[in-house]
């Protein structure tokens, strides 16, 4: 916590004696800025880090340099960002090009020379400042769909090259790039009684209030009646010209009898500081609605740097004396901006609906570290693991480990372990810590610790031992065996698991092996024949998968090519 204290004392510092260059970078694309995504917008589990360009539903559209700088880092993978580039940039600031279908022919060179040296599709790479330097506007990639990615687009991205803190793109002057006349939409608003004895508008859970859309485009809240301390949050979004989707809120400010109280704005923040997403809306609402309430107060302090001017934690005490009012700004960066105006009114009557709570021998204290045993079966909650302290219903029966539910979010990992004595050698190699449910079975990667089967949890329910003894599946190859692939630039196939999930994959041609790409969503592995390694005449073709317990598949077959299509007067 000090320590991001000071990170921020530092960058505020140096930013307010240098502002952020207007021309020195340029658009990544040749086409207009259509976010599908802006920076800070709510997702699962962390808040978006870059500017989303919505690439006409299309892939292959060349990806541009911002500025002038070197390739400092490279990482291509299955997930997160996929195939993506970080550009650093001379006056300190890095640029990332996330979801990318491929890189320029220079970079992809130097990329898939290293992917063969490693034998692995999954890698990263930290090239030397001088080795791939880019010039402003050089052509570096091709927008795609890889990792992550639930639809064609780029993810573009600014950090701070010494403190890696992410930084709004809108800043750089992207902002002109994109036409936004469009206001905020608010879709609704919650209140929330906080202390004890609160009461709002007769209840002491959380309840909607009701908003009326007024003639010049505000709206106006019915009027709440409380006693104690009480917090609102809204449902907010915002669009742009050519957007379709809902994007995320820039700025949202609370106004208590005309004085700033509550406010965010989202121009930086650490990664680290991403999963607080979790606190900063109403978590149990999303759980059980899909709609993010973004709270505007803090029930227990946490370290989310975006938020100021935060006076009594954005909590209105209302007691005894004259109606107070309120006001709520919700504005995008472009400066539209939707007004709330609403007012509280003190009152003494008791709560119509209650609220219950289910007290358990296992109260958490979120500021300390607690272990919990039963049954051989062990679990230790690290300090600030969640955001409020709270009874955890913790059992364990016929092996099962019931750790409360999915409703309470989870900020850092819970250590789970398991007694495995007893089991055989051979079946515990195929054994895995599993969350599961009525529906589904979750991998966890399990390893030994003091004799214990252990694993790394971000959520709370249940979870038991289970064995994985099913090795994966390969299948739908892109041809069959013995056909001729001379006009073909790549073959594929598809590859999936059960239980564990793939760890590993690996194919050879004629003894050699190959890159094979990978599309966990699509299921598709596949090679390019671009990379030189088929033969003239007969290839024969070796795939072997690999899950996450050691069971692996391997399927063989076979193809012709030649180099010279006139040679074949048919593919067959």
């Amino acid at each position: 916590m000090r320590l991001l204290f000071f990170t921020l004392l530092f960058i505020t510092s140096l930013w307010a004696q240098q502002p952020f260059p207007q021309d020195y970078f340029r658009s990544p694309m040749d086409i207009p800025i259509n976010p599908s995504g802006t920076f800070g917008e709510l997702r699962t589990n962390h808040f978006h880090a870059g500017l989303d360009f919505r690439t006409q539903q299309r892939e292959g559209l060349p990806v541009y340099a911002a500025a002038d700088g070197y390739v400092s880092r490279v990482r291509v993978s299955s997930y997160g960002y996929g195939t993506a580039l970080y550009l650093d940039h001379p006056n300190g600031f890095t640029t990332l090009y996330g979801h990318l279908q491929a890189y320029s022919a220079r970079i992809d060179d130097y990329v898939r020379a290293r992917q063969y040296e490693k034998k692995s599709f999954d890698i990263e790479l930290f090239p030397a400042k001088d080795q791939i330097k880019v010039t402003k506007g050089e052509l570096i990639g091709y927008s795609g769909n890889s990792g992550g990615s639930g639809g064609p687009h780029l993810h573009f991205e600014f950090r701070d090259t010494k403190t890696e803190w992410v930084i709004n793109p809108l800043l750089f002057g992207m902002d002109k790039k994109m036409q936004d006349t469009k206001v905020p939409s608010v879709f609704g608003m919650m209140v929330y009684p906080l202390s004890d004895g609160a009461v709002a508008d007769g209840s002491e859970k959380s309840s909607l209030v009701n908003l009326k859309l007024q003639a010049d485009g505000t709206y106006l809240a019915d009027k709440i009646v409380a006693r104690g301390k009480i917090g609102l949050a809204i449902n907010a979004s915002d669009k742009s010209e050519g957007s379709v989707g809902n994007n995320g809120i820039y700025h949202v400010e609370t106004f208590f009898n005309g004085n700033p109280y509550f406010q965010y704005t989202f121009n930086t923040f650490a990664f680290d500081e991403s999963r607080y997403i979790n606190n900063f809306i109403d978590y149990q609402k999303f759980y059980s609605t899909g709609q993010r309430f973004q709270k505007l107060f803090i029930k227990t302090p946490y370290g989310f740097s975006v938020i100021k001017k935060n006076t009594s934690n954005g909590q209105f005490d209302i007691t005894p004396g004259e109606v107070k009012n309120y006001r709520i700004e919700v504005s995008d960066y472009h400066g539209n901006k939707k007004i709330i105006n609403g007012s509280i009114e003190y009152a003494d009557a008791a709560a119509a609906i209650k609220e219950t709570k289910n007290i358990t021998p296992y109260l958490v204290k979120a500021g300390n570290d607690s272990n919990y045993t039963k049954n051989n079966v062990s679990v230790f909650i690290p300090a600030n693991a969640f955001y409020e302290d709270f009874y955890m219903d913790f059992d364990v029966k016929d092996s099962v480990l019931h750790l409360h539910n999915a409703t309470i979010p989870v900020h850092s990992p819970l250590t789970v372990s398991f007694d495995v004595t007893g089991i055989p050698k051979d079946v515990l190699q195929k054994t895995f810590i599993a969350g599961f449910t009525e529906k589904r079975i979750s991998y966890n990667s399990s390893y030994m610790d003091a004799g214990r089967l252990t694993a790394k949890v971000k959520v709370l329910g249940d979870f038991k031992l289970v064995q994985d003894y099913n090795p994966p599946k390969i299948y739908s190859p892109s041809f069959t065996a013995g056909k001729w692939l001379t006009k073909n630039k790549q073959f594929s196939l598809k590859i999936s698991d059960d239980r564990s999930g793939i760890a590993t994959i690996d194919a050879w041609l004629n003894g050699k092996w190959i890159l094979m790409h990978y599309d966990y969503k699509t299921k598709i592995i596949y090679h390019n024949f671009s990379d030189g390694v088929v033969a003239d005449g007969r290839n024969d073709l070796k795939v072997t998968v690999t899950d996450s317990v050691g069971n692996s598949a391997t399927f063989e077959t076979h193809f012709f090519r030649t180099q010279n299509p006139t040679s074949v007067e048919n593919d067959k």
